[in-house]
């Protein structure tokens, strides 16, 4: 506390970021990067843009972001107009939450979800109401429905969610849109790159006939590009127009020259993005073969993590023998799933010393 502050700093409650611990031989299972470097054509562009002696980083970047907007555009079947670019998700969602989410009604969100979503209201001084998933985890539209259009401000979730993994169908995004035509509805994609192995089921198919859907998503998870920190959403003009209105009012200049032609490079490496994210979803199935295997109970998953819990073990003591090994990952201390942990999925190699170490606790 400090006499200096404003008033609204005494009342936030900030984001806890996962661990980035700093240990020998370390496992890293806890904050869902991508266990596979970036497409070689990003350090080629990046590469490029420096050229020889970095002179180009005494200018500024491109404020508009024209040729990622471009890149997202070609990539999704959609205009130039219909896309917003930022410093990563998490921006681009700060902008949602500011200029999209604040109503006379409150914002819902899921009882378990990205734990960001409060804290964004907290800053903004938006009113919120959390809507618990049912016993399986799963998020139900008709509990979103429940009170009323009018009296539902805006809707968020993340699809998949997190930290549980599962998946809402697109059909009942589709119904829960169609209900609320007059309030936001904004799907947080940051993992829907695994969702399936054929087919992606993103929500970005839903702008076109339901002008209230905004879709966010990351280049942190399935392009490798955590470190990049780039975001972009989706939706109609109107929606991307609000968002901007924030931004430059905010910070012009959110993407540095590199971002720009390192995501431009990884979006457009569609083959080396479909091999990558195959195989975390192959990984991931054996991932959750051997952990069911040892006992865990394991949520479908449809993300690069899977969310476990073993009837005899608790979870938190589970997580500090993992870390005694070198092995980190997430465990939550809140209510419904403080005997869970969340696991990123690593290589087979990573997963398989994670399966033996578990093996081995289990066993004392």
């Amino acid at each position: 506390m400090s006499r200096f502050w404003s008033p609204v700093v005494h009342s936030l409650t900030p984001y806890v970021p996962g661990e980035q611990p700093k240990l020998d031989k370390l496992v890293k299972l806890n904050t869902n990067e991508n266990p596979y470097p970036p497409s070689p054509r990003v350090l080629a562009a990046i590469q490029h843009e420096l050229g020889a002696d970095g002179d180009r980083l005494k200018l500024y970047s491109d404020p508009t972001g024209h040729a990622l907007k471009a890149a997202v555009a070609t990539r999704f079947g959609v205009p130039e107009n219909w896309v917003f670019v930022g410093n990563s998700s998490d921006e681009v969602l700060a902008h949602t939450f500011q200029a999209l989410l604040k109503h006379d009604a409150p914002l819902l969100f899921p009882d378990i979800t990205y734990s960001f979503y409060p804290v964004y209201c907290g800053l903004y001084g938006i009113e919120f109401k959390t809507i618990p998933l049912d016993e399986n985890f799963a998020i139900r539209v008709d509990d979103y429905l429940a009170p009323g259009a009018a009296q539902v401000g805006a809707v968020i979730f993340p699809n998949p969610n997190a930290p549980t993994g599962r998946l809402l169908p697109l059909a009942e995004i589709a119904r829960l849109a169609a209900a609320l035509p007059d309030s936001p509805i904004v799907v947080d994609e940051a993992y829907v790159d695994f969702g399936g192995v054929d087919s992606i089921p993103s929500a970005v198919a839903l702008v076109r006939e339901h002008p209230n859907v905004l879709v966010t998503q990351t280049l942190s998870k399935s392009r490798s590009l955590a470190g990049l920190r780039v975001g972009f959403a989706i939706g109609q003009p109107e929606l991307i127009e609000a968002l901007t209105r924030v931004k430059d009012s905010f910070n012009s200049y959110p993407l540095d020259r590199l971002a720009l032609v390192g995501a431009c490079a990884a979006i457009e490496d569609e083959a080396y993005f479909d091999q990558t994210r195959k195989q975390v979803i192959a990984s991931r199935e054996q991932l959750s073969q051997d952990l069911a295997g040892l006992g865990f109970e394991v949520l479908p998953s449809a993300a690069n993590f899977v969310f476990a819990r073993h009837p005899g073990r608790d979870a938190a003591q589970l997580a500090a023998a993992l870390r005694e090994r070198s092995i980190i990952v997430r465990h939550f201390k809140a209510a419904r799933i403080d005997q869970f942990l969340r696991i990123t999925v690593g290589t087979d190699a990573q997963c398989a010393q994670l399966v033996g170490a578990l093996r081995e606790i289990l066993a004392t």
